[in-house]
Order: structure tokens, then C-alpha cells, then sequence
């Protein structure tokens, strides 16, 4: 062996380095895998302590984000991949294998790249064992386009099977699309192709003028909400008044239907208005401010301490500590009642990409069940005339409709009222009286909104 050859033999292996962009993604997946973690939680700070600056940590969100929503469809085209069953496969190399799909099938990284890069990264993240393995799985899914995966794998005897596949959704959510849809398959493809789309940044000027926000964000003003800021690029966390907590971070759909309970119209005193359910935050804020300048006096009603911790963040001075279902106020002491009840969180899936997967029908149940329960709690609360606005982050039909229908059942003294007019220029809102809103049509979270009344 010649010395030049001996002195190669003799270095320790090092493996190459790895983008800093890729590495977050990565931990973020691992993160999700090993603790539950929530992505929408964990990868702002990732981004901070790895010091990204604005390309690397677009690309990193968009990389993390889009493999974790469409981890189903990505799995399928895996399993086709290889030779035995993708659950066999180390969980890490799995992780590394979905991150190199995605960037061959749904990002515009050249082929070539997109595969040694991630067999960069499993030589850095796990060892040179799989690297082989990676490589060879990779390529093979780079040799054809998404759509002709699509095509040759999708279910052909189940529509809605199909469109959950192509969009990668679990079957029951996309059935459950299609029945808020009235049964619109061809309509269920759009709700579920925007829900498989990176959303839009939305941000609330809860206590500042909305045009001072668009002055120090880039964004557009949001079409429906007097306080929306849709942000078009840039880190929130950036904004002076985001810091401050003058704005926040919020979807214009969880604006609209907090707007609407406020502008809902009402006889008589007008003084206490009530937030049920009021972790973290969001609307409890933008009601405080809008319950401030008319003389009112929000009072933020939340479980969990750790959540009431947020709501007093968020600004809103009068926070109680309490189960919502047994509230610590007088029968009929409310003129105004936000019940924005725990749900399956189907509607903002797009905002969480892990959860899709996380849920399961059996979930639903105990759901439903507690919704019941604050809805009697609500109704306790209303003074005659007293108005509740009934809202889930959820299109799904037992957590919207079915609720309120029980519920104006045993509470006879309720009357539901139409929503509709109570979101002014929003379009496509169907026949009501309540309102579900969607991504396809408003570029929202799918929010549902129920306004009631107690019948004087």
C-alpha cells in the first residue's frame, strides 16, 4: 500500500457536512416522531437557535411542513419503493426517506440534489449503514413524476378514497369534507387540495390601527376582518408589534366569527361578556379590546393553568382558572357568551401537519360529549336576550351541526339565529343560519360559527 494511500486508510471517517435547512427539518420530525411534539410549536424556536436566516428557514419550514402533511401519500409511494413493509424500516430512516420524497415530488429541487442531500444527511444523522438503501429508495421514487404515482396507486373503486390518497388525508376526513359539502365530491377535492396547501401567515391589530400593521408587515389587508393582516413573507416574530402584543399571530376566519358574536345585536345591558374556552388566547384578545371600547368587561374563562398563562399573555387582564362545564358565575349573568369549544381541530389542519395523522374517529366521541356539556353551561349563563356564538375549529358534522341541534332541544328557551349577516361581505357562506367557512372558498380555517339567542 503506498503512504499516500495508508495516511487515507488511517483518517477517521467523518461524514459531510450537512445544510443547515435539511438538519432542522429533520429534528423537527424526529421531534413529532419521539415526543408528540407539535410542529407549529417547536420549529419557530428550531429556527431560532440554528440562526437561519430568511432562505434556509422558508425552505426548512416549507421541507418539515410539507413532508409531515403529506406523510400518507408519501408512505404509499415508499412502500412501492421497497421490499419489505415501510413499518419495518428504522423510524430515523423513514424520517430521512419522506424528507427526500418531498423534495422529488413536491419541491423544485433538482432530482440529482434532493438525493444526495439527504444521503448526506443520513450519513450525518444516523450512520453509513442505510446510506446505500436511501439512495437506491430515492431513486426510484425520483424516476416518476407525482401525478403517475398518483395514477397507478390511487384507489380506482372508492371516489372518496381516491381523493384522500391524491391529497393525502386520512379516508374519514375527506369523507367528512365531503358531507359538510352536501355531498359535493368534485367540491371535496378543492376543501381538501387547499387543506393540503401552505397557508398564508394571518395576523390581528387587536390594539393598534390595522394600517399601521400593514406598514410594518409585508402583507395585504385581509378581505373580511377589519383587523386582518395577511402576511405575504417575513418571520411575525419579527414585528415590533407582535412582540408587544398591540398584534398576534391569528386566522382571519377565528377573527370573523369573534367579530360576529360582538356586532350580534342586543337589548339591554351589554356589560359582561364571557370566553368559555379562552386558551390561548386569540379571541379572547380581540374580544377584550372590542369589549373595551364599548364599556364592557370580558371575562376569559380556561381549564388548564398553563393555558391560562397564555390568555393573561395575550393581554387580557380579567382570566379565570376553571372548568368551563361548571363556570364561576351566576346563572343568567352574561349578555354575551363565546363558547370556541375543544374540538378535533379538522378545520386548521393545513396550520398543523402532524394532526391529520394524529386523530382517529374514535377521538370523536368524547368530543362531542364535551361540547354538549359547555353548551349547557352557556346556556346557563345568558340573561334573557343574552346571545352565545358556538364555534369549532371543525367542519365535521358531529362537532358543527349536530351539537346545536341537541342542544336547542333540551334548552328550549334558545333560538339560533342567522350568522350570515353578522360577516358582511363574505361570500359563499350556504343557506344557513350557521356558517362554515373554508380554506378553498375564503382562505380561512374551516371555522364554524352557531349564534344563539335566549328567548326573552
Amino acid at each position: 500500500m503506498s503512504d499516500n494511500r495508508q495516511r487515507r486508510a488511517a483518517r477517521p471517517y467523518r461524514p459531510p457536512a450537512v445544510d443547515p435547512a435539511r438538519r432542522a427539518a429533520y429534528d423537527l420530525l424526529e421531534a413529532v416522531r419521539t415526543r408528540d411534539a407539535y410542529a407549529n410549536l417547536v420549529l419557530p424556536g428550531l429556527l431560532r437557535e440554528r440562526k437561519l436566516d430568511t432562505r434556509d428557514a422558508a425552505f426548512a419550514t416549507e421541507l418539515a411542513y410539507g413532508t409531515l402533511r403529506g406523510q400518507g401519500l408519501y408512505d404509499a409511494i415508499l412502500q412501492a419503493c421497497v421490499d419489505r413493509p415501510l413499518d419495518a424500516v428504522d423510524p430515523p430512516v423513514r424520517d430521512l426517506l419522506r424528507l427526500g420524497a418531498h423534495q422529488l415530488l413536491r419541491m423544485r429541487v433538482p432530482s440529482h440534489a434532493a438525493v444526495s442531500a439527504t444521503v448526506d444527511l443520513a450519513r450525518r444523522v444516523v450512520s453509513q449503514g442505510p446510506v446505500g438503501f436511501v439512495n437506491a429508495v430515492l431513486r426510484k421514487v425520483a424516476a416518476k413524476p407525482l401525478e403517475q404515482w398518483v395514477a397507478e396507486l390511487a384507489p380506482t373503486d372508492d371516489p372518496v378514497a381516491a381523493l384522500a390518497f391524491e391529497h393525502s388525508h386520512p379516508r374519514w376526513i375527506a369523507s367528512a369534507f365531503r358531507d359538510a359539502l352536501g355531498g359535493d365530491l368534485e367540491e371535496a377535492g378543492r376543501a381538501l387540495q387547499a387543506d393540503d396547501a401552505r397557508p398564508e401567515v394571518h395576523l390581528v391589530a387587536r390594539r393598534m390601527p390595522r394600517e399601521e400593521l400593514l406598514a410594518a408587515a409585508v402583507g395585504t389587508a385581509g378581505p373580511f376582518s377589519p383587523y386582518a393582516v395577511r402576511l405575504q413573507e417575513g418571520d411575525p416574530g419579527d414585528i415590533p408589534a407582535v412582540r408587544d402584543g398591540r398584534a398576534g399571530v391569528q386566522d382571519e376566519g377565528s377573527q370573523l366569527v369573534a367579530l360576529a358574536l360582538a356586532g350580534l345585536p342586543l337589548d339591554g345591558p351589554d356589560r359582561t361578556w364571557i370566553d368559555l374556552c379562552a386558551g390561548p388566547g386569540g379571541k379572547a384578545s380581540l374580544l377584550d379590546a372590542v369589549a373595551g371600547e364599548r364599556g364592557a368587561r370580558l371575562y376569559a374563562v380556561e381549564a388548564q393553568h398553563h393555558r391560562s398563562r397564555l390568555v393573561r399573555r395575550s393581554g387580557v387582564p380579567a382570566v379565570v382558572t376553571a372548568d368551563g362545564r361548571r363556570p364561576p358565575f351566576a346563572a343568567g349573568s352574561a349578555d354575551r357568551v363565546l363558547l370556541d369549544a375543544p374540538c378535533s381541530g379538522l378545520g386548521a389542519l393545513r396550520r398543523r401537519p402532524e394532526a391529520r395523522w394524529r386523530r382517529q374517529p374514535s377521538d370523536l366521541p368524547g368530543l362531542t360529549r364535551l361540547q354538549g356539556e359547555l353548551l349547557d353551561a352557556a346556556a346557563e349563563l345568558l340573561r334573557p336576550g343574552g346571545v352565545l356564538a358556538y364555534v369549532t375549529c371543525s367542519p365535521h358534522l358531529a362537532e358543527t351541526l349536530v351539537p346545536v341541534a341537541d342542544a336547542l332541544r333540551r334548552h328550549p328557551e334558545l333560538e339560533q339565529v342567522d350568522a350570515r349577516p353578522l360577516l358582511p361581505g363574505v361570500p359563499d357562506l350556504g343557506p344557513g343560519p350557521a356558517v362554515q367557512l373554508w380554506p378553498h372558498r375564503h382562505g380561512t380555517d374551516a371555522m364554524h360559527l352557531a349564534l344563539l339567542r335566549r328567548r326573552v
